[in-house]
């Protein structure tokens, strides 16, 4: 094939600005690590397992009773 002259010619504004487009590059940033548990999970297993211990105190204070009282 000939070689084909271009049919656009470059024009530079003599007035104004000059905008350039640039490619977009990805950008790495640092990895964020989230939680296993939410706050709101481990708060709600803390309160059960508080719930937990004191029904067995509870219920080694009423054996001890039984057991006086036997």
């Amino acid at each position: 094939m000939a070689e084909m002259k271009s049919v656009f010619r470059e024009v530079l504004p003599k007035q104004g600005q000059l905008s350039v487009e640039d490619i977009t590059t990805m950008v790495l940033c640092k990895p964020k690590l989230l939680p296993l548990k939410s706050l709101t999970l481990e708060k709600l297993e803390k309160m059960q397992q508080a719930a937990q211990d004191t029904i067995r105190q509870q219920e080694m204070a009423e054996k001890e009773q039984q057991q006086i009282t036997h």
